[in-house]
């Protein structure tokens, strides 16, 4: 058995982890996910916290797919879902020189301008849905696909695209799960390429994986019964959160220079 396992530390960081990123999963926003893999990173190196957590993120779609099922909007996942597998691909060939820390500062502060222009927006404004634009979509899904892939971060470009639309909570959730599903089930093919999943870590997930639908199904039930008056500035006060997050830690990347 690996000396991971029987460290008492990995399981008090891995387990509350487990459960943010499943509540997140369930359709909490992005906030709470964004706590699991630092989290596992203070017991860990953050590459190998990221590679425990991709078996556990792959259950925890699967427990959203099946939540969420009959939910999605089929124009969302058209324009976006090209972008985010070239996404993929740009990370996986700029693996070794992009570093993690680098990619949550861009894609927090990017998150915090997103917030400020719906805080001072007009309430008209915040309540009307924006039309579906090809080069927007690919634009953020590009970006999405590829700051998933190095750091687990693609929910707040993601949301740049699709929250401004103002679908039905259950279509956003249930179209977002479908598209990082497909995001993290070919994610596998590179870090498998990278030597990132082995033996010692996958043993590590498999541990892990019987709270991912728990924790998955309770942030469902959650989200099923919040009104969309209440969905909206929640999942916004959520990439706040996030964005906030996120730039602390990437300014990690100033010790670099």
């Amino acid at each position: 058995m690996p000396d991971l396992l029987l460290d008492p530390w990995f399981y008090a960081a891995a387990i509350p982890a487990t459960i943010l990123i499943g509540l997140s999963k369930g359709g909490l926003g992005g906030a709470m996910g964004q706590v699991g893999v630092p989290l596992m990173a203070l017991v860990m190196p953050p590459v190998q916290a990221a590679a425990i957590m991709l078996p556990i993120l792959i259950i925890m779609d699967l427990a959203s797919l099946w939540s969420w099922r009959g939910y999605r909007d089929a124009t969302t996942l058209k324009l976006m879902l090209p972008g985010g597998l070239l996404g993929v691909g740009i990370g996986w060939m700029t693996a070794s020189i992009v570093t993690d820390d680098m990619v949550k500062l861009i894609v927090g502060l990017v998150a915090i301008i997103f917030f400020g222009r719906y805080a001072f927006a007009s309430a008209e404004k915040r309540a009307t849905a924006r039309p579906h634009n090809g080069a927007s979509a690919t634009l953020w899904s590009t970006i999405a696909g590829f700051t998933s892939f190095v750091a687990h971060a693609g929910g707040p470009p993601y949301q740049v695209y699709a929250l401004p639309l103002r679908q039905n909570p259950k279509i956003y959730n249930g179209t977002s799960v479908i598209f990082f599903a497909i995001i993290n089930a070919i994610k596998v093919i590179p870090y498998f390429a990278l030597g990132q999943l082995d033996a010692t870590n996958l043993q590590a997930s498999a541990v892990l994986v019987p709270l991912a639908p728990l924790a998955t199904f309770a942030g469902v039930w959650i989200v099923k019964r919040m009104r969309p008056e209440v969905f909206y500035p929640f999942m916004y006060a959520m990439i706040l959160l996030m964005g906030l997050k996120l730039t602390y830690d990437g300014f990690g990347s100033l010790s670099y220079f």
